[in-house]
């Protein structure tokens, strides 16, 4: 049976019962995806003509000009079908490697986060917003969002102490400086799209304030001229941090403003009080034409990836990286 790759034009032999998403990868057509479970919406693409099959219901469409949306990871081909893979000129792909690193330095940017810094053997290439398995020990591996960008002398994770957690209680009891370390990434697709010259929205809950953060960073030094909102919501006021070179940003950049959302008690001085998703909706009546950019806590992350698209926000222009606790 054929599959129609569009925009691209290219029709491909495959066979029935094939998984999407690896019959893309397999013919090296470029794509977007990262948990391959279904979980972060990142492979989305359209269904233009004919069936897809995707999680036990059939996504079918039969006119041209209609569509619906399915996860390639999650879909398998029944039929001749026509696809459509959402900004493949914004798609970059980094090779994955596996990179010696050391220890450079740790310190508490709050009561449970921690600034971990390494300095990596060689050079990692990487897209502003991506992240990397760190591997402490055989038994000690995470994914943690880079906070800076590839040019940076060193790299940093932002990294929060889960009750129990048992990979980031090694990294606040037993990780010392000049501990040997191994990255392994770059990984994830939530990266900053370059080509994109309207406002910007990024949301940070907690620590998703590193790929954010990185995110702006590639942006405004990049030399990139849109509008960027960063919202950066916490649960009190014993959760912020990073004010300092947030601060910084805004003095050397005019283009960027920086929401500062606290959910429970008092706010203080140019800070808002409540859920950073209220105030989003309290600011803007339409996001039409913006990307947006969503780092946090799952439930942070799907009720700001709902409120962007009820505002406006194209499907294909909101990046979403929710990040899944484990005490493990």
């Amino acid at each position: 049976m054929e599959l129609i790759v569009l925009p691209f034009g290219r029709t491909l032999n495959v066979d029935t019962g094939s998984n999407l998403l690896e019959t893309l990868r397999r013919f090296e057509i470029p794509v977007s995806y990262s948990c391959m479970a279904g979980r972060c919406g990142t492979c989305r693409c359209k269904v233009v003509q004919g069936q897809v099959l995707e999680s036990g219901w059939e996504a079918k469409i039969t006119n041209p000009n209609d569509g619906s949306h399915v996860l390639a990871c999650m879909s398998v081909l029944t039929e001749n079908c026509t696809i459509e893979i959402p900004e493949p000129y914004e798609v970059v792909v980094h090779p994955a490697r596996v990179i010696k690193a050391s220890v450079v330095s740790l310190d508490y940017q709050t009561d449970d986060v921690i600034r971990l810094r390494i300095r990596a053997a060689k050079p990692l290439l990487f897209s502003p917003g991506q992240y990397v398995s760190l591997q402490l020990t055989p038994d000690h591996i995470r994914p943690y969002s880079m906070a800076g960008l590839c040019t940076d002398e060193v790299m940093e994770f932002q990294v929060r102490l889960i009750p129990d957690g048992r990979v980031s209680g090694y990294i606040a009891k037993e990780l010392k400086v000049g501990d040997s370390v191994r990255l392994m990434g770059p990984l994830g697709t939530a990266y900053l799209r370059t080509k994109h010259e309207g406002p910007m929205l990024c949301v940070a809950g907690g620590t998703g304030l590193a790929p954010v953060l990185s995110i702006v960073r590639g942006a405004l030094e990049g030399g990139m001229k849109n509008q960027i909102h960063l919202y950066f919501g916490v649960r009190s006021q014993q959760d912020l941090y990073g004010a300092e070179r947030l601060n910084e940003l805004i003095e050397r950049y005019k283009s960027l403003h920086v929401h500062t959302v606290v959910a429970f008690g008092d706010a203080g001085p140019n800070q808002r009080s409540g859920l950073v998703t209220d105030a989003v909706s309290q600011d803007w009546k339409s996001l039409t034409d913006w990307r947006a950019y969503l780092c946090g806590a799952p439930p942070m992350v799907e009720a700001a990836t709902f409120l962007a698209l009820q505002k406006g926000v194209a499907l294909e222009k909101i990046h979403a990286d929710a990040f899944y606790a484990s005490s493990t």
